[in-house]
């Protein structure tokens, strides 16, 4: 049974005499247990890391003793392989009294941190293609010309296709197309065929000059990622799963986070049919494909990412701790051990996750549900502004009585209160909350604020391909990632829309296209009618009229300068063939563009 009394720690000699001399830990008794145990949780905590180190022996040889200095021991260190799951139990818990958690026991070293293999010229599309590499690019360039094979492959003899004047994609042409997908995240418009509208009010002619409006699509719809018959099929994630691999690979190389990070969940809309499609009413769009992110917080850099399919995440199963224990350890699995601190929801959050990343070199600290296994019980009626704090050692736990109850679980924060930034508005005094409250809202919200600074100029469109619109988001994640990578290496400070747009004049101006000849005239943008010369003649008879045969005037019916009328007249342009009245019609139509 655990007991709250406090027991006197033996001294390191009596330690070495009780561990060496003894057959039998139950023969262990402390003055303040008053009964045997052979648990470990029954020892004193000198004498339980003296018992878990594995590298001590049973022989005299492990222990050197200094006449000078007393009996030494060797310190306790971490096992190596998985660390056990430890579950932590309710009754382990007590009122805590100016509590400090001992925190994960390692220096971190900031030295370290920041991007890493930086190009030599940290230019928009250099910190691009650390993520989006000419590798990666060349392999949707390949499988891309196969698909449009294929498909040219399926239309019937003799019919003309969408994909008739197809011609292979080459690597420029790619790199370009992904250049105009985010420009269209910067000039909105309704549908894909309006940034060729030749409407005056609509006319944006940039787009025109780089691709025609047939090529543009045709490069969008054969737009693949992958060879099917290659593929795992069992892999929900199939079309896109190398990409997604070598994105996310190029995430976690590129950058080594500061020793703050964030899990959080990110959605990405899509209401489609989709197995694996999920619903969050707390997000903003509801419906879609969940991520799971971890942030670095001081950069806002997307460190790595999972996405959430069901029974088959990619995730690494670990038990006791659930499967949003195992997506934390599945996402931090490279940064363990250095003394990072996490900053979760309570989603997340448990006091068994806690006390494993414990173990594993991590502090964490997130909201947490009162009802998850090992919490601590708290009074249930509390008044505004009232604190209860609850240690078991390792962890403290928090109830604040708020607007609402806000419950929250760390290993790294003090029991003690704090000032925030905002005012009382009735005593005027700063607002007083637990220092655990203030430095979460500082420190959560990188994945949030991610997805703010994407959204105002994201390029996914709607798609009936969901893994189509899941590259783009990919894009649009890559390119964020590029814009932190060029903020730490340059000395150039512009906000992320103007980073975006220097990055797709370098696409453009590093991969130039050769001019494709359409054949045809040229386009001309004064009308035939306007220029050269014109002279009135008669309407040539017909056999049923005669002499006396008439048409409808053009100007008259058609004007927008005057009331519309059906007139017939005899007279018309011959080299324009174009029946008009003589006056004033005649000269309207030959010298006004909007007659």
């Amino acid at each position: 049974m655990f007991t709250n009394s406090r027991r006197r720690e033996l001294t390191d000699e009596e330690i070495r005499e009780i561990f060496f001399n003894s057959d039998d830990e139950g023969d262990y008794n402390t003055e303040s247990s008053g009964s045997d145990s052979d648990s470990e949780e029954r020892l004193p905590p000198n004498l339980v890391s003296l018992e878990r180190n594995p590298e001590l022996g049973e022989g005299d040889d492990d222990v050197e003793e200094n006449p000078e200095e007393g009996p030494s021991v060797v310190p306790c260190s971490r096992p190596e392989g998985p660390v056990p799951v430890e579950e932590v139990r309710s009754s382990d818990w007590r009122t805590a009294v100016d509590f400090t958690p001992p925190g994960p026991g390692i220096e971190f070293d900031s030295s370290i941190s920041g991007v890493q293999n930086p190009p030599e010229t940290p230019t928009a599309v250099n910190c691009f293609k650390m993520f989006l590499s000419v590798e990666t690019v060349g392999e949707i360039v390949e499988e891309t010309n196969r698909y449009a094979s294929e498909q040219q492959g399926k239309t019937a003899i003799g019919v003309i296709g969408k994909l008739s004047k197809w011609v292979p994609a080459c690597l420029n042409e790619v790199y370009t197309f992904l250049a105009i997908a985010l420009l269209m995240g910067l000039v909105r418009k309704s549908t894909l065929r309006e940034y060729w509208s030749t409407d005056p009010v609509l006319l944006t002619p940039f787009f025109a000059s780089v691709f025609s409006q047939d090529r543009f699509l045709n490069l969008l719809r054969c737009l693949h990622f992958v060879n099917p018959a290659h593929a795992d099929t069992r892999d929900p994630l199939n079309k896109i799963r190398n990409v997604f691999n070598a994105l996310t690979s190029a995430f976690k190389r590129s950058f080594i986070p500061y020793k703050d990070l964030c899990v959080d969940e990110s959605l990405m809309l899509w209401k489609g049919r989709l197995g694996f499609r999920q619903y969050i009413p707390s997000k903003r769009h509801r419906f879609g494909i969940k991520f799971f992110v971890l942030c670095d917080v001081v950069t806002g850099y997307v460190q790595d990412m999972v996405i959430y399919t069901g029974a088959t995440t990619s995730i690494e199963s670990i038990e006791g701790l659930g499967v949003s224990g195992s997506v934390v350890m599945t996402l931090l699995a490279p940064h363990l051990g250095k003394g990072h601190i996490l900053y979760v929801d309570n989603w997340y959050s448990s006091p068994t996750l806690f006390q494993h990343l414990l173990h594993q070199g991590t502090g964490a600290c997130g909201t947490v549900r009162l009802n998850r296994r090992g919490m601590p019980t708290f009074p249930k009626k509390m008044k505004r502004g009232e604190v209860t704090f609850r240690e078991n050692g390792t962890q403290l736990a928090v109830k604040w009585q708020d607007k609402r109850d806000v419950n929250f679980l760390t290993t790294v924060h003090p029991s003690s209160m704090a000032q925030s930034a905002r005012l009382d508005h009735f005593t005027g005094e700063p607002k007083v909350k637990p220092a655990c409250v203030l430095d979460y809202n500082k420190k959560m919200g990188a994945v949030d604020r991610a997805d703010m600074i994407t959204s105002f100029v994201d390029c996914a469109r709607k798609s009936t391909k969901w893994y189509k619109k899941l590259f783009f988001h990919l894009l649009d994640t890559a390119v964020l990632n590029a814009y932190t990578v060029h903020r730490k290496l340059s000395e150039e400070r512009m906000p992320y829309k103007d980073f975006r747009l220097k990055l797709v004049k370098e696409l453009i101006q590093e991969h130039p296209l050769p001019r494709r000849s359409t054949g045809g005239r040229p386009c001309i943008n004064t009308p035939l009618r306007l220029t050269g010369r014109h002279f009135p003649s008669f309407v040539p008879p017909t056999e049923a009229q005669g002499q006396s045969t008439r048409r409808h005037c053009r100007v008259c019916l058609y004007t927008t300068r005057r009331k519309r009328e059906r007139k017939l007249t005899r007279y018309m342009c011959s080299s324009c063939d174009t029946a008009l009245c003589p006056a004033p019609c005649f000269e309207e139509f030959h010298t006004l563009k909007n007659y």
